[in-house]
């Protein structure tokens, strides 16, 4: 996935109110830009750090500016703009890079599934088989190379888990793929210590018959793309 033009580049003054973070330009001039993450961006939104974001033509907009990577204390990036992770995952499976999800005919997103009427990510096809993949975007990590999701409770992240149940219930694939957007994780594992309910749900999956991977990005102002298997515990 390449940006329209290269990412613009500040220091980060503090994110807040969820959906807003100031920046200092190069210039010594400060902005404010919109933060398109919901979670709690833990490990993610340091004061001081490196940002980089992009810029919209649109003229409605009140904030002009995404906040799209910060660098973070041990060098690492992460890419907090989680609409970017279907994007990413849906251009690695049409690219090749996902072998897992290979060899189907068609690939929709956002398909109504389920019994507490969800939409399912993609739905992949093919005449012998249906998959079902919900996609996690993972930016908590932590030194030598730990990652973890969620980075706050998450009772939809949950709820999603059990519809994949059913999905498995039902004779169908079920996966769920986390997209890694943070150079420093080589390894991902369901957050226990902040959302017990979604690990033991988790586990409660894999057992169904729930497949997980796990797949990490480079991130640079031009692009982000998906690239590299991650191995998940």
């Amino acid at each position: 996935m390449e940006f329209a033009e290269p990412l613009a580049t500040g220091t980060l003054i503090k994110r807040y109110k969820r959906f807003l973070a100031d920046v200092r330009l190069e210039d010594g001039s400060q902005i404010t830009i919109h933060c398109p993450n919901t979670g709690s961006m833990l490990n993610c939104n340091t004061p001081d750090s490196q940002v980089w974001f992009s810029t919209s033509d649109n003229p409605k907009r009140k904030y002009p500016h995404t906040w799209e990577i910060i660098q973070l204390p041990n060098g690492a990036r992460a890419g907090i703009n989680t609409s970017r992770a279907n994007s990413l995952v849906q251009e690695a499976i049409q690219q090749g890079v996902i072998r897992e999800l290979q060899g189907y005919d068609t690939v929709k997103s956002e398909v109504p599934y389920g019994e507490q009427k969800s939409r399912i990510d993609f739905l992949l096809s093919k005449p012998s088989d249906d998959c079902y993949v919900e996609v996690k975007n993972v930016t908590l990590g932590e030194d030598g190379g730990q990652g973890y999701f969620p980075d706050a409770v998450s009772t939809r992240g949950t709820k999603h888990l059990q519809e994949l149940i059913h999905v498995k219930q039902q004779g169908h694939r079920a996966v769920l793929l986390y997209c890694v957007q943070h150079t420093g994780i080589e390894r991902v594992s369901a957050a226990k210590h902040i959302d017990s309910v979604y690990a033991e749900t988790l586990g409660q999956a894999i057992k169904a018959g729930l497949e997980v991977y796990a797949y990490g990005a480079t991130l640079t102002p031009k692009k982000i793309a998906l690239e590299k298997p991650i191995k998940f515990i």
